[in-house]
């Protein structure tokens, strides 16, 4: 990808937090897993989770791949920490919790969802795009000429 006023971006990794942004009240959300299923024709999707409603084992059966569940505590850390061992300039970030605001600013470039559970500033001030719902993010993913139009400087 690349965006003019940026560095070239290799996108390999697309990293997501599951309880606020692709799931409400621990129910995966309508369409995100046939999104999800596309995006993985084309790069590594990953879910990491703090698992807060105790539904993740359906979640994952659901998409056919497990998500990697947080030890309790420091859980912005971890997902940072996550990002990183990724190399961070090969992924996209999606979340919308105070605990995601780590791996949004880690990564090369982070999305946060304005979710019905709300959206944390700490996450709003480190994403680079907002979106006001996954499946807008998701559609933006599939089309990756309109992340260049609204991240070009």
């Amino acid at each position: 990808m690349d965006v003019p006023g940026r560095a070239a971006l290799t996108i390999k990794h697309i990293v997501c937090d599951v309880n606020g942004t692709l799931a409400f009240d621990g129910d995966l959300l309508p369409g995100v897993a046939a999104s999800i299923h596309r995006l993985r024709k084309h790069t590594q999707v990953h879910l990491i989770t703090a698992n807060t409603h105790g539904k993740q084992k359906e979640i994952d059966q659901v998409l056919g791949f497990p998500a990697i569940c947080l030890n309790p505590g420091h859980e912005s850390e971890q997902k940072k920490n996550y990002v990183e061992t990724l190399t961070s300039n090969t992924v996209i970030a999606i979340g919308q919790g105070t605990n995601d605001a780590g791996m949004l600013a880690e990564a090369a470039i982070g999305i946060a969802i304005l979710s019905k559970e709300g959206l944390s500033r700490e996450s709003l001030l480190a994403a680079d795009l907002i979106f006001p719902d996954i499946q807008s993010a998701f559609d933006c993913l599939e089309n990756p000429q309109r992340i260049i139009a609204s991240l070009r400087q």
